[in-house]
């Protein structure tokens, strides 16, 4: 296994061990992902696109990325169809490429770059959520997602699934490997 590999790997697990050893609501919860803020795994522009068309954003949306590195999927929402998008990410140097980025595309005027947890961070208003994080996160953010989103919030995700609640639909994007987009639709309560 090559050098990046391992370092990977021990990430990994790293994520999977420490995103279910601390209780909710400790100061140390956030360990975790302040170990993977670093570590950015952009979305390809194929996959953000399948993403989008499979939430089924529409002008009127409001767009969520949660880990939103760069801003590229919050930025790809709000250029093609005029919504605003809000991103929420822990790395300071991240937010504030995401913010260059946006202004370089033209639309800083519609998205919104918070820097923190997304464990924090109130995300009640979105109609749409789009995710591209670690196993571990995904399942410890589940139930966030129930709590806080409106019922018919649309979420998708690249590659990882939400536990113990199979995707509404997947569809399979074709690249260097295999990606897989997934979405799921807030149930009524």
């Amino acid at each position: 296994m090559t050098v990046p590999g391992v370092v990977l790997l021990a990430l990994v697990a790293l994520g999977l061990l420490g995103g279910c050893s601390a209780p909710a609501g400790s100061a140390a919860r956030t360990a975790p992902e302040r170990a993977f803020a670093g570590l950015w795994v952009p979305s390809p522009p194929e996959v953000i696109a399948v993403m989008l068309e499979l939430a089924d954003v529409t002008p009127t949306d409001v767009v969520y990325d949660l880990g939103s590195g760069e801003g590229e999927i919050v930025i790809e929402a709000a250029r093609r169809y005029g919504v605003r998008a809000v991103g929420v990410e822990l790395d300071a140097e991240r937010v504030k490429n995401a913010h260059e980025n946006a202004a370089a595309a033209g639309v800083a005027g519609r998205v919104t770059f918070i820097e923190g947890d997304l464990f924090d961070v109130q995300i009640g208003e979105a109609t749409v959520v789009t995710l591209y994080l670690f196993p571990a996160l995904m399942q410890r953010l589940l139930p966030k997602l129930l709590r806080e989103l409106r019922p018919g919030t649309r979420i998708v995700s690249h590659d990882f699934g939400l536990p113990e609640w199979p995707p509404e639909k997947t569809v399979e994007v074709p690249l260097d490997r295999i990606r897989r987009v997934h979405r799921w639709t807030v149930p009524r309560r």
